[in-house]
């Protein structure tokens, strides 16, 4: 095919490509901040690929963009915060995050917002019995953000770790700091009747116990909060209660042995419908 009769390349195409080739160079910066591996609390592998991933199933998945200001609940130490230092633009595309671990957020602030004016990192002293037991602050605290100011929120890896009650609190602070027809990108353990087949048939990944009526199912009963799952129902309308609608189908994960680029499952969800 010559150039004569090449299809024209629609902007679509355009934009992916620079996405990718922005990804790309994300992934080969040297120069951006890598925490040390011992105050690394967020888990293995490449901690700058793994963000990278993210971002660009925040792009694909999420519709994010480059001039939207944005709220991440549970940021740990900065993994999905720095790749986004290199895709918001400033002023309009802005970052806060906050965590219950101080350690993370003093490393975030000392090595991301020092660097990046657009970007805010904040300790709330919420009570996890996993991350912060002796917490002060319950699901009855508001959050210390507008109403109707985040365009795209995310949550990954935190509903995770969190009983109905939290999750409630954070779905309905969401959904009160998005604005209208902001969205919410989270992460989770959904158990619908698919994954609970597999996980009884165990080849899922954390392994659940599923006995008791839910909606929340453990992995391991000496450490109740280190891997939660919900019943998929009683997730959705918890969502839907707050004024949260799926944006997209849940792109589920390979944790219950399904086959699947992500490991946990992937929620969209829309401030209204």
């Amino acid at each position: 095919m010559n150039a004569a009769t090449r299809a024209p390349i629609n902007a679509i195409e355009i934009e992916e490509a620079i996405f990718a080739a922005q990804l790309k160079s994300i992934r080969r910066n040297n120069f951006l901040p890598i925490p040390p591996q011992e105050r690394n609390f967020v888990g293995d592998g490449d901690f700058l690929a793994i963000g990278c991933e993210f971002l660009r199933h925040f792009v694909e998945l999420g519709g994010l963009k480059p001039q939207h200001r944005v709220l991440e609940i549970g940021c740990g130490i900065g993994r999905m915060a720095l790749p986004l230092t290199q895709f918001l633009e400033a002023p309009a595309g802005r970052y806060s995050g906050f965590d219950v671990v101080p350690a993370g957020i003093e490393w975030c602030q000392q090595n991301i917002a020092a660097a990046y004016a657009n970007f805010e990192f904040l300790h709330l002293d919420f009570k996890n019995q996993l991350y912060n037991p002796d917490g002060r602050l319950d699901e009855q605290t508001v959050l210390p953000f507008e109403s109707d100011s985040v365009d795209f929120q995310f949550m990954i890896s935190v509903v995770t770790h969190l009983d109905p009650a939290y999750t409630t609190f954070y779905l309905r602070e969401a959904a009160r700091v998005l604005r209208p027809t902001g969205r919410l990108f989270v992460t989770a353990f959904v158990m619908d009747e698919a994954n609970r087949t597999l996980v009884a048939a165990k080849k899922a990944r954390p392994a659940f116990h599923l006995e008791g009526e839910g909606p929340d199912y453990i992995a391991d009963k000496a450490h109740p909060m280190a891997a939660v799952a919900f019943d998929a129902d009683w997730f959705l309308r918890s969502a839907r209660a707050q004024g949260l609608h799926l944006q997209r189908p849940i792109a589920f994960g390979h944790w219950s042995g399904r086959v699947a680029e992500n490991f946990q499952d992937i929620c969209v969800f829309q401030r209204g419908k």
